[in-house]
């Protein structure tokens, strides 16, 4: 009677044929594999070919290969005795693994943040020493040297050296190494499909070149009026220019913090103007800087609103591209002012080419430290090296003579520097503030009830498990 082919076979007889068509049976080598964690292959090789031909073909469900015959499954068919304390001792090794496991990778967790805030500290010490050196120096410079614009244009060209460095990081850091050409038609998509076109760089890229230098020709300019603490603290109040038009032209998040340090900026302002006497040669310094602050918030909002985020080997050929079209179309400038008296310089010898240079070298290290800091730190401690360049400034301002800290001009830039901080807070700092204080409330209250230890401390954690799970939700 012929058998259904749906039915396994339940004699030795029913597969007579196939029996009989066999000589040696041989197995095969990936089986082999999986049977070494199994079971040994000489067992196989050692029983009797009916036994073999069961199992390796999997007749009665014996499939010593398959992934779902476990180990435990096995062992537990096969060996006779197992105790509960045995079971115990191995649920509580694999427990002690997964213990030692999860200890390993905190630590690891650990070490990595532990070196990203080592680079953050010396990240804040980088950018505070170069953004005040900067200024000290171009301070410096227009007793030998009055010429603002001019200096604008020589640092801005040396942008064109930001996509050289990087590049020659990516041949150090990058497993796919490419040409300059491959790397700057990678970059260049994004401007868009078809690149860098004319049309792309008079809509897109020119009018931030305008931005960038009137920031710094604006705050050069206040240089040469008023001194070099109030500058930097001043300038600081761009963070609050960036949210405000941020929260205005881009619909970010309201924060009533942020709102707060914007009218702690703006109170600093009106302060720093009154310490002076409300006097025309202060207030038109701060005119300047606040100018400057505002032209440099115009252009991060506008950038994150026309070309939104950039890569490193963007911002880098962006900044390249500013640099270049600074030196090819703004050129004349320098020289009209030269022929019309405005910038006047009596010869090459006069120009103090150091101080040039050390200036031009410090702003271009202080952009290269604020665009390409956040590969190796957080970008908070880089704003921190920012507004730590004030008090640097006013120690140096407070040994050469150069300013009167009266009441009302420490408290204005105290304000400034703190609305600068409020700024710098994430935006659910409420909430972790509530888990902080959550925490601390239920590890400085003691245990209620002294009968049971162990049922306390149970309770204790129960309560913090669902305080913390509430605090989540909202």
């Amino acid at each position: 009677m012929h058998k259904s082919p749906d039915v396994s076979p339940r004699r030795l007889s029913d597969i007579s044929p196939q029996l009989r068509q066999l000589k040696y049976l041989v197995v095969d080598e990936a089986i082999k594999e999986d049977l070494k964690s199994s079971r040994s292959v000489e067992d196989i090789n050692s029983a009797s070919i009916e036994e073999r031909i069961l199992r390796i073909t999997g007749y009665y469900g014996y499939q010593p290969w398959s992934t779902s015959y476990k180990r435990e499954d096995r062992t537990r068919e096969n060996v006779v005795g197992t105790t509960d304390a045995q079971s115990a001792g191995a649920v509580g090794g694999a427990e002690s693994g997964s213990n030692r496991r999860r200890l390993h990778c905190c630590i690891r967790v650990t070490i990595v943040q532990v070196q990203k805030a080592l680079w953050g500290v010396a990240m804040v010490m980088c950018v505070c020493s170069s953004w005040a050196g900067s200024t000290q120096l171009a301070k410096l410079t227009f007793k030998q040297f009055d010429a603002p614009f001019t200096l604008t244009w020589f640092a801005t060209t040396w942008n064109c050296l930001f996509f050289p460095l990087y590049y020659v990081g990516h041949l150090c850091k990058s497993p796919e190494r490419q040409t300059p050409k491959q790397r700057f038609r990678e970059c260049c998509r994004f401007f868009g499909d078809d690149g860098l076109t004319p049309k792309v760089f008079f809509t897109k890229v020119a009018p931030f070149g305008l931005l960038w230098i009137l920031t710094n020709y604006l705050y050069l300019q206040a240089l040469r009026k008023i001194n070099t603490t109030d500058v930097s603290a001043l300038f600081c109040c761009n963070k609050a220019f960036v949210f405000l038009l941020s929260w205005i032209v881009l619909r970010d998040r309201f924060m009533g913090v942020r709102i707060v340090a914007a009218i702690l900026a703006i109170a600093g302002i009106v302060m720093m103007t009154y310490a002076d006497g409300f006097h025309s040669h202060s207030v038109i310094g701060i005119t300047l800087v606040v100018a400057s602050a505002s032209m440099s918030a115009l252009y991060k909002v506008l950038f994150k609103m026309v070309l939104g985020s950039a890569k490193f080997g963007e911002a880098a050929l962006f900044l390249s591209i500013v640099g270049s079209a600074n030196f090819v179309f703004i050129s004349f400038v320098p020289v009209i002012l030269y022929f019309t008296h405005v910038e006047y310089i009596g010869s090459l010898e006069d120009i103090p080419w150091a101080y040039l240079c050390g200036v031009a070298a410090l702003l271009f290290a202080f952009n290269v430290l604020v665009n390409f800091g956040i590969a190796i730190t957080y970008p908070t401690l880089i704003s921190l090296g920012i507004v730590l360049s004030v008090p640097v400034n006013a120690m140096v301002d407070l040994y050469t003579c150069e300013i009167h800290f009266n009441t009302v001009r420490l408290i204005a830039v105290f304000i400034i520097c703190l609305g600068f901080l409020m700024l710098l807070l994430p935006e659910d700092w409420d909430q972790c503030i509530i888990q902080l204080s959550t925490k601390l409330r239920k590890r400085d209250d003691p245990a209620e009830g002294s009968g049971e230890a162990g049922t306390a401390t149970g309770l204790n954690w129960r309560g913090r498990a669902r305080t913390s799970m509430s605090t989540f939700a909202h």
